[in-house]
């Protein structure tokens, strides 16, 4: 029996070799500057979950009062001094912590970037499961593999942000979702609302992604969707917690940021900047390289299968809401379109699979082979010319100065680290406090007892003038916000 159970597994990491190899070059993708500090690109909100993290490692994990580094009224419009983190449930930085607290001889940023390629790579095999079931292998292979390799991708797959757990989450709920569908095994049901759950308490945007599963219905059942009782008690339960979340956190104003903003705050939606930033500078400069696009364009060859277009049509559906509700938060953070990697992949997928079943009967197999890698390299060179930027660390001196604060400062010392609000600053001091200058004295009566700064400017000669240096180098300076 054991043997035959051991011969069962053998045979199916076969049957998939292809996809493990993708999942290996993923993986050694992944590992591209992963031992960066929190100094890369979207730093600020990198620093600010992973700081989330580091306070239940010092305090102990409390997921119904998360507390990070920042103290300020700059995220909420409100004092913050109990340093309130309340957006998405902690559940990613609850698991982070303990993960930590096994391994203590291990970085913690290392572990975090390390806990998110994880989910990257949860979210390639599901990507590949559902596809195969809806278009075939080789779609599923092709689409997992652009997943693996576009640049955009790679980057976002290591950063210290919910993005990585909320689409595997997405992902495994939908392939689980589907397998019921065909199945009927009652664990797929409770994975797949379980992992939804999760998801959306980690991005509520998820509702956004419901015309999917409406369409893997309708796809697998047809009329007989509309008569299964579980499917009507299936959104409640999985919107419930997140109700009860939001619920909770509007009691902590002060800890919740500012976000209406988000979705028109400066009136770009629909307007010629909108369609310039999402459809061209994402979706065709980033994501694609420019000359990906050329792989879309065989997804509208006909003959179709009826699943393909519902529900990979409702997917874009989906996302295209997504994209014009939260319009001005798409167009200020590339990382909001995290969201689409999954379909942009599939959509590439089909588009290659479709474009080399056209090609080879046309130019034979070498010719088409040697085309595709020509676009297919110069997609993703031209991508990752976009991207490589986003692995630099531009300000070295951060770290040197946190360092140095570290070492020198009591653990419980609140600090000043000014850069223009930005956290990623006082994130390396591993010390709570406030990212930005001004109204020192202030700061001096809401208990701050130290400032370090790594620029010369008029407030840091006035304050080193006026209070105790403890170090200063031509890197920063560290003053003790003591009068002489």
């Amino acid at each position: 029996m054991t043997e035959r159970r051991s011969m069962t597994i053998w045979t199916k990491l076969f049957n998939h070799r292809q996809l493990i190899l993708i999942l290996l070059l993923a993986f050694l993708l992944r590992l591209f500057r992963i031992d960066n500090p929190v100094l890369d690109w979207h730093s600020f909100r990198q620093a600010d979950t992973a700081s989330v993290t580091r306070e239940f490692v010092k305090h102990g994990i409390n997921l119904l009062k998360p507390t990070y580094h920042d103290l300020s009224n700059i995220q909420s419009g409100q004092d913050n001094l109990a340093g309130l983190r309340m957006v998405e449930f902690p559940i990613l930085n609850g698991l982070t912590a303990i993960i930590i607290k096994f391994l203590p001889f291990i970085d913690q940023v290392l572990i975090g970037r390390l806990i998110s390629v994880g989910f990257s790579l949860i979210s390639l095999t599901a990507v590949y499961f559902l596809v195969k079931d809806i278009s075939g292998q080789k779609i599923g292979l092709w689409a997992s593999l652009m997943m693996a390799v576009l640049p955009y991708s790679i980057y976002y797959s290591r950063v210290i942000l919910p993005e990585p757990a909320m689409l595997a989450c997405l992902l495994v709920s939908l392939l689980t979702f589907n397998r019921w569908l065909k199945v009927g095994r009652w664990q797929d049901y409770l994975i797949s609302l379980i992992a939804l759950i999760i998801g959306l308490l980690l991005k509520p945007y998820l509702i956004f992604m419901a015309p999917i599963y409406l369409s893997l219905g309708i796809t697998q059942q047809g009329k007989a969707f509309f008569k299964n009782l579980p499917i009507y008690i299936y959104p409640f339960i999985a919107i419930a917690p997140l109700l009860l979340w939001r619920n909770w956190i509007s009691q902590f104003p002060e800890g919740i940021p500012a976000s209406d903003w988000l979705l028109n705050g400066n009136g770009i939606r629909f307007r010629p900047a909108w369609f310039r930033w999402i459809f061209y500078e994402r979706l065709t400069k980033m994501f694609l390289g420019w000359t990906g696009l050329l792989f879309c364009l065989p997804v509208l060859f006909k003959p179709y299968k009826k699943p393909e277009i519902l529900v990979y049509g409702a997917w874009w559906l989906g996302c295209l809401a997504f994209l014009s509700v939260f319009a001005s938060g798409n167009v200020q953070h590339d990382y909001y379109q995290v969201l689409l990697l999954p379909i942009v992949s599939i959509t590439l997928g089909v588009g290659i699979v479709r474009l080399i079943n056209f090609l080879i009967p046309k130019i034979g197999s070498i010719k088409t082979k040697v085309l595709l890698s020509i676009f297919l390299s110069s997609s993703l060179f031209l991508a990752w010319g976009q991207i490589k930027g986003f692995f630099n660390v531009n300000h070295w001196e951060y770290q040197k100065a946190g360092q140095a604060v570290d070492q020198l400062i009591p653990a419980d010392a609140l600090v000043i680290a000014p850069a223009m609000g930005d956290t990623q600053f006082l994130f390396q001091t591993n010390r709570r406090g406030w990212p930005i200058g001004f109204e020192i004295q202030d700061k001096i009566k809401l208990g701050a007892t130290y400032y370090v700064n790594t620029s010369q400017d008029d407030e840091v000669k006035m304050l080193e003038s006026k209070y105790t240096i403890v170090i200063k180098t031509p890197d920063y300076i560290i003053i003790r916000l003591v009068e002489k």
